[in-house]
């Protein structure tokens, strides 16, 4: 994927995270937080199957990368973890509701840094559709859920 944010509108609220010397994260990357350092979807440890896997994710999913870093690089970067942003990602071609729940689509036993997929449970979830789409798109605007950030609705996303 290029390095393409794809913010469309809303309030944006960015975090400066640490990035690991070997951690290629690239703008526009869903991440986690991994103890202190952010690292992109791909990274997250595959766990029983796709919802399992997706779940765990939910409760430390971070955000989505403003800037990249390289390899080699450990400079912080950028992540919004603000529920009020709205960005468009690409989904898989199915019909979306306004309000659908959505997580990180499969790649081969690996999440995907850059694209979502309907979840049948908030426990899943990330995301949540802000319009609806007929069958056949492959772009959808949405909002995400941090479990970083105590004004999201990921139930995670509380303090205490």
């Amino acid at each position: 994927m290029a390095n393409r944010v794809r913010f469309r509108s809303g309030a944006v609220e960015l975090r400066k995270v640490r990035v690991d010397a070997g951690t290629v994260i690239e703008a526009g990357d869903l991440v986690w937080l991994d103890t202190d350092d952010a690292k992109p979807a791909s990274s997250f440890t595959w766990t029983t199957n796709l919802a399992t896997t997706q779940g765990n994710f939910a409760a430390k999913f971070l955000g989505v990368a403003h800037q990249p870093s390289a390899s080699g690089e450990t400079e912080p970067i950028s992540v919004d973890v603000s529920p009020m942003s709205i960005y468009e990602f690409d989904v898989a071609s199915a019909a979306y509701e306004v309000g659908g729940l959505l997580g990180p689509d499969e790649g081969s036993s690996t999440l995907m840094n850059q694209q979502l997929e309907t979840v049948s449970s908030a426990a899943n979830a990330i995301a949540r559709s802000v319009e609806y789409r007929g069958s056949g798109h492959t772009k959808l605007r949405v909002q995400f859920a941090s479990a970083f950030c105590c004004g999201s609705s990921n139930v995670n996303g509380q303090v205490g």
